[in-house]
């Protein structure tokens, strides 16, 4: 079942006219089913006086859903320039409200390009998923540009960015994410709902602000983070060692025995605020 969102043609045949193929290269996987599209965008919530960010829209099978749900404005980034026909049939189809941006996500400024409170909802690119994630989360200033996320990863990636303290998937992402938003995954969605169908499952993730997280110098946090699960097996005061070992724990009151994966996103934040 493909759905029916709007009077405007099936998704397979707009790939056939414009002789859309995903490029793995940029870690394309198209999504034809517009009934899942149509989920994933009411997993934002109201869109109604909203604009949208969305990267990566291919042929714009969520693009039509964020429309259909009532965005003011879609604001769309796609670096494959193969899209863009296609889009411009969404925009003729909806005059006004779709803004197509052809470009990289990765150094677009988004916050002058709105024009009123802001929803990113995507189905990333594979190749690019973490680090935007990872932009967004540390943006200066906060609360950010944004009013939530909701954005598609690979299932792994999804249960990293949920993961709790103790457990194997819980690493750096879980702790950026979990520091000033509170994640989690609404639904699963199987290979078969893309083209190409990938070899794993995709998770959608929700992601909503905390307006006002444990205050923290955001580079101080990711450098901590970054050394300390750079040799997640090691004991602390081993792996900290070039931020000052012992003596930083030792202020920080955190057991110097214990390992990355062991502490919480409170304790780290309290290591980032030591750092000279």
């Amino acid at each position: 079942m493909s759905g029916q969102i709007d009077d405007m043609p099936p998704l397979r045949d707009v790939l056939d006219r414009y002789d859309l193929l995903a490029k793995k290269s940029l870690g394309q996987n198209f999504l034809l089913d517009l009934n899942l599209t149509a989920k994933i965008a009411r997993q934002a919530g109201p869109l109604a006086g909203y604009d949208v960010v969305e990267i990566g829209p291919g042929p714009g099978g969520l693009t039509r859903a964020i429309l259909a749900e009532g965005a003011e404005r879609v604001i769309a980034i796609e670096r494959d320039a193969r899209c863009l026909p296609a889009l411009q049939e969404i925009s003729d189809y909806y005059p006004g409200k779709l803004q197509i941006i052809s470009g990289d996500a990765l150094s677009e400024q988004y916050a002058h390009l709105l024009a009123r409170p802001a929803r990113i909802i995507a189905n990333l690119p594979y190749n690019v998923a973490t680090p935007l994630l990872t932009g967004w989360l540390l943006s200066e200033p906060w609360p950010a540009w944004f009013s939530s996320m909701t954005l598609m990863f690979q299932k792994e990636v999804a249960e990293r960015i949920c993961a709790t303290p103790g457990s194997k998937a819980y690493g750096r992402l879980s702790i950026l994410s979990q520091w000033r938003t509170r994640p989690h995954i609404a639904f699963d969605v199987g290979p078969k709902a893309f083209i190409p169908p990938p070899k794993i499952t995709s998770s959608v993730v929700v992601f909503e602000p905390i307006e006002n997280p444990f205050p923290c110098v955001a580079k101080k946090l990711e450098r901590v983070t970054q050394v300390a699960f750079g040799q997640r097996r090691k004991m602390l005061r081993a792996s900290l060692k070039s931020l000052g070992g012992s003596a930083l724990l030792d202020k920080a009151g955190i057991d110097g025995e214990k390992r990355a994966e062991n502490l919480s996103v409170e304790e780290f934040v309290t290591l980032a605020n030591l750092l000279d």
